[in-house]
């Protein structure tokens, strides 16, 4: 089954507002701003894989923006890949600017303001999944965050990686749902393989089992973040482990269970300062979701994202974060929520 968005029938005046609703419900809240006086049709042909979204997106000219009050919206947890097939795009995430053309891709990370010029009608693949898919820390995953990479540049992992994910995108209408599964989950597995391989890290061996724990044990943090005394020995008794194992298996991410609590706290924390309302202090908002200093919560955060806790609610709130190059986060984050809608159907 895909799901299909087509603005032919929409009149051309009204086409604008369409798509912008059209590419913020289907990926995340964004703001999409068309650059020609008359509006080509845009389609999106959209496929679930497993945890994988699969998108082809076809449109004209112009320019998407994610900026900190929308990522306050939601989506913050997910990334996107687009492997360019038609025209031009420039990408722009945390410092790096890339220009991508046919048979490259790039991945922007939808928890970090981002914008995006598209000056000529394009066309390219958009594979859209949540952080928590691909088991690589955000420092590795940060190494893959607006890179540009050639899939026709010979051979190597990232040409590989670009080969099965256009194959998979030509077959994803055909796939039963099993067969997708899985091989979403090989395509994801081969991002982690380009993750370590750019951040100069060894690939893991992690058996299915511990893949299993790891996920567990996660969602139980992630139910208890407000929870100040949570610790890995508590988290540990609570999954029937020794606290040696449960290092042990966050290893395998490259990261540890007290740094994977702290990130997913800040996301948490980022997320409640950039809401319009701003009913919470900065100090309340740290404590809801389990920092028990204030001073060490700012120095956490301005660690993270490159700007204190009030400088960011002060972005959001003022607009300011719309320019990433003003305000721009340093790193990532992650969570559980997913984000994601369709405005036809056709079998």
């Amino acid at each position: 089954m895909s799901l299909v968005l087509d603005t032919a029938p929409v009149p051309p005046a009204d086409r604008a507002e369409y798509w912008h609703e059209a590419v913020s419900h289907t990926f995340i809240p964004l703001d999409v701003r068309l650059v020609e006086s008359r509006p080509a049709v845009g389609t999106i042909t959209s496929h679930r894989l497993g945890a994988l979204q699969v998108s082809l997106v076809q449109a004209g000219p112009q320019r998407v923006v994610r900026t900190a009050g929308l990522i306050a919206r939601g989506g913050e947890d997910h990334l996107t890949l687009a492997l360019q097939h038609r025209g031009t795009a420039r990408l722009e995430q945390d410092g790096h600017r890339v220009l991508l053309r046919s048979g490259t891709f790039a991945i922007s990370d939808a928890g970090q303001p981002f914008a995006k010029e598209l000056p000529e009608p394009f066309a390219f693949t958009a594979f859209h999944w949540p952080r928590s898919a691909v088991g690589v820390s955000d420092e590795d995953l940060r190494v893959l965050t607006a890179t540009a990479f050639d899939a026709n540049a010979g051979g190597g992992t990232a040409a590989l990686v670009a080969t099965y994910l256009e194959r998979l995108a030509r077959s994803a209408g055909s796939l039963d749902p099993g067969a997708a599964g899985r091989l979403a989950t090989t395509a994801l597995d081969l991002l982690a393989v380009l993750a370590h391989e750019r951040g100069g890290r060894p690939v893991p061996d992690a058996p299915e089992a511990v893949g299993a724990t790891l996920a567990r044990v996660k969602d139980h943090i992630l139910r208890h973040l407000g929870d100040p005394d949570l610790s890995p020995e508590r988290i540990a008794v609570a999954h029937h482990v020794s606290v040696r194992y449960l290092h042990k298996i966050f290893q395998f991410e490259g990261t540890t269970v007290a740094r994977w609590i702290q990130q997913q706290r800040l996301a948490l924390c980022r997320r409640d300062l950039a809401r319009p309302s701003g009913a919470l202090t900065v100090a309340s908002v740290a404590a809801r979701w389990g920092f028990v200093s204030a001073s060490h919560f700012s120095r956490a955060f301005r660690s993270a994202y490159g700007v204190s806790p009030r400088e960011w609610r002060a972005g959001a709130v003022t607009g300011l974060a719309a320019d990433p190059v003003r305000l721009r986060p340093s790193g990532g984050t992650s969570g559980q929520a997913a984000a994601s809608a369709a405005y036809g159907m056709a079998v």
